[in-house]
């Protein structure tokens, strides 16, 4: 699934910034948008008068799920078409029995080709498997952190070619969380230096908060504020504006390339 840009505010002379933004387990790319709209609108409007410009690039994730896939469902009372699939789709499949992630490849795979169709980015931001996803997008970017030889390090590798071995400027993560196989962990160790700003519901029943300080934890100096809602992602000004703030912080054309 290839990525969808937001439409471009007018913004001539203004210095874009190229944000790739990841859906949530079950989500899409699409209704990833569709929810953050109203964000989207009130940070333009925000970083304007320091002609900053954030456009948003949304991806799908490869992996579709069926409806007994989805937490919580439950089957309708009248049958559904035979063919009815709906538009609900993952990063990676974590496997209950090992603790790995099936399918993380093919998720990686279809970031580095959202990241080549921009012709590079400037930052990433994910909710929920998406901030997971997010996180590790950032460490496989840092030029100074080793990757593992063959296979394990191949993804981190594709991505670092989709964006001609530049670093990120900063990650945003939602409800994000440590992803805990053994294969992932070169890229929290050394912690994750990208600049990064973590939104935590306090009232998030779906990836508990010690999951998610988890990430935080492996995050050199992050910024984590912590909303009083569920799992979501907050749109109100209060939560855009610091967020604003973060953008405005990092988005300097001062970062390293990565050896390809």
């Amino acid at each position: 699934m290839t990525a969808t840009t937001a439409p471009k505010p007018n913004g001539s002379g203004k210095h874009e910034v190229k944000i790739l933004m990841l859906h949530g387990y079950t989500q899409s790319g699409a209704l990833f948008r569709a929810k953050t709209r109203a964000l989207e609108k009130t940070l333009v409007k925000l970083l304007n008068p320091i002609s900053l410009l954030p456009v948003f690039l949304y991806a799908t994730g490869p992996n579709r799920l069926s409806p007994e896939d989805i937490p919580g469902y439950q089957p309708p009372e009248e049958p559904q078409a035979e063919d009815y699939q709906p538009d609900t789709w993952a990063w990676f499949r974590k496997d209950e029995a090992t603790g790995n992630y099936r399918l993380f490849d093919e998720g990686m795979a279809t970031v580095g080709q959202a990241i080549r169709e921009a012709e590079g980015i400037d930052a990433v931001c994910g909710f929920s498997q998406g901030g997971a996803m997010a996180a590790l997008v950032a460490a496989a970017l840092e030029p100074e952190r080793t990757l593992p030889e063959g296979k394990e390090g191949d993804w981190a590798r594709g991505l670092r070619e989709a964006n001609s071995g530049k670093a990120l400027k900063f990650v945003i993560s939602y409800s994000g969380f440590w992803a805990t196989p053994d294969s992932l962990q070169f890229c929290y160790e050394p912690k994750i230096k990208t600049p990064s700003l973590h939104f935590l519901g306090s009232l998030d029943t779906v990836v508990d908060e010690s999951r998610s300080r988890a990430l935080t934890d492996r995050c050199q100096d992050p910024l984590v504020l912590v909303h009083p809602g569920g799992h979501h992602v907050p749109v109100s000004k209060q939560w855009a504006a610091p967020l604003a703030g973060f953008i405005k912080e990092h988005s300097q054309d001062n970062e390293p390339k990565a050896e390809l």
